[in-house]
C-alpha cells in the first residue's frame, strides 16, 4: 500500500524558514516523479516544485531562489525547504508522487502552512 505522509507545516511570520518533508512508503522517488502542491483558501491547486528521478527541477516563478525540493539517496523522503516566506505562500502543501508509464499518481493528505505576524 502506498502512502505520502507530510509533516513539517506550522506557522512562521514573514520573512521566515520552513521545511516540509513527505516521507513515502510503497514508492521511491527516484522512480516517481516528486511534487509539492498548494492550495490557497478561495484558490486552486497550483505546482510549486517538481524533481524528475533523472534530477531535473523546476519551480513556481514565485518561489524561484526562494524554496528548494530535493529528495534523500534512497528516494524514501522528500523535501521542500522554504525560505524567505510570505503571507501568499500560506496554503495546504501536498506532497504528489507520480508515475508515467504505468500511469500512478498518490497524494499525501496535506500540511498547513501559515505565514502571519
Amino acid at each position: 500500500q502506498v502512502q505520502l505522509v507530510e509533516s513539517g507545516g506550522g506557522l512562521v511570520q514573514p520573512g521566515g524558514s520552513l521545511r516540509l518533508s513527505c516521507a513515502a512508503s510503497g514508492i521511491s522517488f527516484n522512480v516517481y516523479t516528486l511534487s509539492w502542491y498548494r492550495q490557497a483558501p478561495g484558490k486552486q491547486r497550483e505546482l510549486v516544485a517538481t524533481i524528475t528521478p533523472g534530477g531535473s527541477v523546476r519551480y513556481l516563478d514565485s518561489v524561484k531562489g526562494r524554496f528548494t525540493i530535493s529528495r534523500d539517496i534512497g528516494g524514501n523522503t522528500g523535501g521542500l525547504q522554504m525560505h524567505s516566506l510570505n503571507v501568499e505562500d500560506t496554503a495546504v502543501y501536498y506532497c504528489n508522487g507520480k508515475q508515467f508509464y504505468p500511469a500512478r499518481d498518490y497524494w499525501g493528505q496535506g500540511t498547513q502552512v501559515t505565514v502571519s505576524s
